[in-house]
């Protein structure tokens, strides 16, 4: 299904150091109007489901009117990707759920407060997200968690992965922190290398393989196949539909060509990888900082097409 990421604007309750639209918070919001001609032009467009990103999303005002609209407008599935505190109110999440959201993707940073709130910079955020999830649960909501890998929570993966075991959410993702914004700021406090992230990544995956009833699906976002050898169903490209992206700058349509194209980047020595053909590679300002010495290429038969790795 072909998929709209709706960006409502920049404004947001939480500063993660880490946050790659942080650079963007001046520009503000945009207007309910501009946001429902955005709907109606993806949805012309052919999408069939659509993202509410930002920013934060849940702290607008309008945020009921403007899922039920997309609800009339005929999205099937309307997503919202959240620092999930305002479900902490479990009204509000109720009240969501009732104007037509189906899906939501709240972001977990860490097992713990001190871990979580040190990437926010929020206080109670921890608390509050994670009641929020809870909450969600608790309604039978369809939940997706995201977790930045950084600097601060890579050695606790395992631990937040037990955690949203625990919770009982539908889908994690663990996604590694993408180098712009205050994360391109604050590169050497908060981006570590791959390298030492790997075996924490791949025990991460293990504790969930070992429950497969408790997660439905788990991936890794932006984390080349070479440090996920044994683990490359998990990469998360496998799965991701293609999607436009419209908002206040411009409309971006096929991202997931501009992505490649444009924003992550591939050494010479990859061409000799088996996955080279269906890897993306990093984020471009990653091996400007470190250098591609830790990529190593996959020897062996080449990997034409995405169903090779997944078994579709």
């Amino acid at each position: 299904m072909k998929r709209l990421d709706l960006k409502v604007g920049f404004s947001c309750n939480n500063n993660c150091v880490f946050c790659a639209q942080a650079h963007r918070r001046d520009q503000g919001d945009n207007n309910f109007d501009e946001i429902i001609n955005n709907l109606k032009d993806g949805y012309r467009d052919g999408a069939r489901e659509v993202v509410f990103t930002g920013g934060e999303p849940t702290i607008r005002e309008d945020i009921f009117r403007l899922v039920s609209e997309a609800k009339k407008i005929g999205f099937e599935n309307i997503q919202i990707q959240t620092n999930g505190r305002m479900f902490y109110y479990k009204e509000f999440a109720e009240k969501l759920i009732r104007a037509g959201a189906t899906e939501f993707s709240p972001a977990l940073h860490g097992p713990d407060k001190k871990t979580h709130e040190k990437g926010t910079r929020a206080k109670g955020s921890f608390e509050q997200t994670l009641k929020g999830i809870k909450n969600l649960k608790e309604l039978d909501a369809y939940v997706i968690t995201n977790t930045v890998i950084n600097k601060y929570n890579y050695k606790k993966l395992p631990e937040t992965v037990e955690l949203l075991m625990d919770i009982g959410v539908d889908q994690f993702q663990l996604a590694f922190v993408h180098p712009c914004g205050n994360a391109g700021k604050n590169f050497e406090e908060v981006v570590p290398k791959k390298s030492d992230v790997e075996p924490y990544v791949h025990r991460a995956l293990n504790l969930a393989e070992e429950h497969p009833h408790q997660v439905k699906n788990k991936m890794v976002e932006a984390y080349p196949y070479c440090f996920m050898r044994g683990y490359e169903k998990f990469v998360s490209q496998l799965y991701m539909p293609n999607a436009d992206i419209r908002g206040q700058e411009n409309v971006i349509k096929d991202h997931d060509r501009i992505r490649v194209e444009h924003e992550k980047v591939k050494a010479e020595k990859c061409k000799e990888c088996k996955f080279f053909d269906v890897c993306e590679g990093p984020w471009k300002e990653y091996p400007q900082y470190y250098g591609f010495g830790e990529f190593e290429p996959v020897r062996g038969e080449k990997i034409k097409s995405k169903e090779d790795i997944i078994g579709e």
